[in-house]
């Protein structure tokens, strides 16, 4: 049997609901639902979808280090917006750290996320070869 790295990243969320930020088994890496929250536990970014997109990308990143995996691992990612008119501020930061990564890709909107100042919220699978 593989063994199964459990990363917490420390949010209030993720004892409360019983799940990792990031979990490793073998090669296979998924990143849970990722938020603009900094490591004060301050969200980044009120209002500025771009500003949020990137923090998350920071926070999948520090994830995927903890298991011994990196951005150009990933090779999907869904992204979850409360407005899809943002998709170009939303999108233009994905590239900002996907374009020569190009992962499989996905953006849907939702009615709302856990808090409502949020606007964006991103999952990540990455395969580490």
């Amino acid at each position: 049997m593989m063994e199964r790295l459990h990363h917490a990243s420390g949010t209030p969320w993720e004892p409360i609901v019983g799940y990792s930020r990031c979990v490793r088994v073998g090669p296979h890496v998924w990143v849970s639902g990722t938020t603009a929250i900094d490591a004060r536990g301050d969200l980044v970014g009120p209002g500025d979808p771009h500003a949020q997109t990137r923090q998350i990308v920071k926070n999948i990143e520090l994830a995927l280090q903890a298991v011994g995996a990196r951005l150009e691992h990933v090779v999907r990612t869904r992204l979850f917006v409360t407005r899809i008119a943002d998709w170009e501020a939303i999108g233009q930061a994905h590239g900002e750290a996907f374009r020569d990564i190009r992962p499989a890709a996905t953006m849907v909107e939702v009615a709302r996320l856990i808090d409502p100042r949020m606007l964006v919220e991103m999952e990540a699978e990455a395969y580490i070869d």
